[in-house]
């Protein structure tokens, strides 16, 4: 059984390795326009969490570097494929993981891409500058884009349609094949990201460090749970569990979907940002922005228990695995390379 409700926790209470509870400032979403009417919820800074400046390194990164002296934005792997996102150009590389020494592919886009979701043969490439969903299909590289209302920051796919998480207009939209069929709003402040977990869909709001449940099929936002004190990404595992990092809470959340309960806190100290799972290892891995680090966490027990932690380029914001190898590969923010670790 779980404990009752806890307030929301105070630092002592954040060294505290894990604590499970039955809902932790659970907050409301609404179906009006307006908003929800619980203004109390949102946190005392209302900035949305970014990553913290990374010191100059001070050990030789772990596994080999690829040369690459752009802001690398996001990172994705799918079917032998690393996509790597830069910010200028505006672009996508596609390397091929089974000779990282040929020259990749270069994609042109019309505006860096925030975010790369894998989907039935092609890489999701949100664009929030251009407005714009990317499509690129893989390995050719032929890219077509479709117009987003709004400023989409994430996607995901749930019985065949596409869902956008559109930042500025608080709402996920609904793609039917390419026209948006459905505008889902109401509670949120900042549509961040957008998660598919087994039955449950969820979206992540950074301005109110929250997750909400989203009803697909009957167009509605859901109740939500404050996400600690800056939430910034969020990955599924294989149990159907969203895992979330707290960046400024400097933890790692684990949360059940059915129902939405906060099941793990876990301190990660320096700075964790990205975020990527290995369903194969059943690791979570992470970026310590603050150490030039990214750490690896197994996920299967009650905690989360370490099980690698190795140095990386500047600036690690981005990190992903190659779902066949369990290679993991960290992209520098700073333009210091990409970085590739077979373990």
């Amino acid at each position: 059984m779980f404990p009752a409700p806890l307030r929301w926790p105070t630092p002592s209470v954040r060294r505290v390795a894990v604590v499970a509870v039955a809902g932790t400032l659970l907050v409301s979403g609404c179906t009006s326009a307006g908003g929800s009417g619980d203004d109390l919820q949102v946190v005392a800074n209302p900035t949305a969490a970014v990553a913290a400046t990374s010191p100059e390194p001070s050990a030789e990164p772990a596994g080999r570097v690829l040369a690459q002296r752009a802001e690398v934005t996001t990172l994705a792997t799918s079917g032998g494929t690393l996509a790597v996102a830069l910010a200028e150009p505006a672009s996508v590389l596609l390397y091929d993981l089974g000779d990282l020494t040929a020259k990749p592919r270069s994609v042109e886009l019309p505006a860096p891409a925030e975010e790369l979701t894998p989907a039935d043969g092609e890489l999701l490439a949100s664009l929030p500058g251009a407005g714009k969903l990317a499509r690129i299909a893989l390995p050719s590289g032929e890219v077509r884009t479709v117009d987003i209302k709004g400023k989409p920051a994430a996607t995901a796919v749930r019985d065949g349609r596409t869902l956008v998480a559109v930042r500025d207009r608080k709402a996920v939209e609904v793609l039917d094949g390419d026209r948006a069929a459905t505008t889902i709003t109401g509670g949120l402040y900042s549509a961040d990201d957008v998660l598919v977990a087994g039955d449950a869909t969820l979206v992540l709001d950074r301005l109110r460090t929250a997750v909400f449940t989203v009803d697909v099929e009957d167009g509605s936002i859901g109740e939500g749970l404050r996400a600690g004190d800056g939430a910034t990404n969020a990955v599924v595992d294989s149990y159907g569990r969203v895992l979330v990092a707290d960046t400024r809470g400097d933890s790692l959340l684990a949360f059940g979907t059915d129902p939405l309960l906060l099941r793990q806190r876990y301190p990660v100290p320096g700075g964790i940002y990205g975020i990527a799972y290995d369903a194969k290892r059943h690791l979570v891995w992470v970026t310590l922005t603050e150490r030039n680090e990214v750490v690896g966490f197994d996920v299967r027990g009650g905690e989360p228990t370490e099980k690698f932690r190795l140095p990386t380029v500047r600036q690690p914001n981005s990190v992903t695995v190659d779902e066949r190898t369990s290679r993991v590969v960290v992209g520098s923010a700073a333009g210091e390379g990409i970085q590739v670790i077979a373990l």
